[in-house]
Order: structure tokens, then C-alpha cells, then sequence
């Protein structure tokens, strides 16, 4: 399993900081997302050309666009080793995978 630049296999940890025990380890992970609501451009248009035609083009400014951005920091401690990596996320699902990959590897760690 991998999770950025951070490796794991049955026993190890494996990082460009070098090797880790999996036994042990300490995993976290922060989210540094954002996810943001706004309205977009051609909602704007069409609003105005059908308001013109027919009063029905109001609705086209309900129309929502939403956008995630950001990062999840994992980091990882084990014997006496520090690693941080950063996850660049696009969705809220991304952001969900990369947390249940840290979970599963919590698991793994005891």
C-alpha cells in the first residue's frame, strides 16, 4: 500500500527518510482541505438571455459548482524516524481514501 511517498509492506515502513519498523508506528494524518461553493460563469449567461425570453432564467442562478482543494498531511514516527508527506486531494472521496489508507495501516501497526 502506498500513501504519497510513503510505502508499507507486511513488516516495514518504507520512506525517502530510509526504512521504519511497521510494529509501532505512529500515524497521523490532517486534513488541509477546502472545499468551496460558487456559482459559474455561464450560469450568469444563461440567466440573462432567458430572463430576456422567458421569466423561467432565474433559475439558472441556482445552479452550484463545487470545488475541492488542498492537501492531506500523513506522518508517519517510528524507530526514531519522523517522515511528513503531503497528498494533494481534489475531492471529498480523495480526502476519505487517504484517511482510510492511514486507518488501515493504524490497524496494521499494532
Amino acid at each position: 500500500m502506498t500513501i504519497g511517498d510513503i510505502a508499507v509492506t507486511a513488516d516495514t515502513v518504507l520512506t525517502p527518510a530510509g526504512p521504519m519498523p511497521l510494529k509501532g508506528a505512529v500515524w497521523t494524518a490532517t486534513d488541509m482541505s477546502r472545499t468551496e461553493q460558487s456559482m459559474p460563469a455561464y450560469a450568469v449567461v444563461l440567466a440573462v438571455v432567458f430572463f430576456l425570453f422567458c421569466l423561467l432564467g432565474l433559475f439558472f442562478l441556482l445552479i452550484k459548482e463545487t470545488r475541492t482543494t488542498g492537501h492531506v498531511q500523513v506522518t508517519v514516527n517510528s524507530g526514531g524516524r519522523f517522515h511528513s508527506t503531503m497528498v494533494p486531494v481534489n475531492s471529498p472521496f480523495a480526502v476519505a481514501d487517504v484517511m482510510n489508507r492511514v486507518n488501515h495501516v493504524r490497524s496494521m501497526s499494532f
